[in-house]
């Protein structure tokens, strides 16, 4: 009987501590749901860019299994964000087809490469795990 209750503590504990961390995780995802949502539906091109604060935050109080792929969004938006801003580029007029006049080859290649790294499926991978695990943990959505 006392094995019994050893080894039901040792199961429920983890699950407890999760939940602890989980419920600031889905406390901030509530708090910027709305925020991130007005953010993605507009037609802003530097959404993304916008909601760089909002991932910061949420990759801060993500749980472990989620916090690499957070990492990983956060790191991506980062680097385009650091790309446009050393290219002195406007974010919200940036054309790659259309750059503007004056852009080295070397801006307009670390632009191009940070979008790609964006664009690529090991970004939209860890999206789709933490759209899930926003799903699964906090029960709703988050559009991304």
């Amino acid at each position: 009987m006392r094995v019994a209750a050893v080894a039901a503590i040792t199961l429920v504990m983890p699950l407890a501590v999760g939940c602890g961390h989980g419920q600031s995780y889905c406390d901030a995802v509530h708090d910027h749901q709305s925020e991130l949502g007005a953010i993605v539906s507009s037609d802003d091109r530097s959404g993304l860019l916008k909601a760089l604060p909002i991932f910061s935050d949420l990759r801060d109080k993500a749980p472990d299994d989620v916090a690499e792929d957070w990492d990983l969004v956060v790191t991506r938006v980062r680097a385009l964000a650091s790309a446009l801003t050393a290219a002195n580029v406007d974010p919200t007029t940036y054309d790659q087809k259309d750059p503007p006049a004056g852009l080295s080859d070397d801006d307009r290649t670390a632009i191009r490469r940070a979008a790609a790294q964006l664009a690529a499926s090991d970004t939209q991978d860890a999206l789709a795990r933490v759209q899930q695990e926003v799903l699964d943990v906090c029960h709703t959505s988050l559009e991304l």
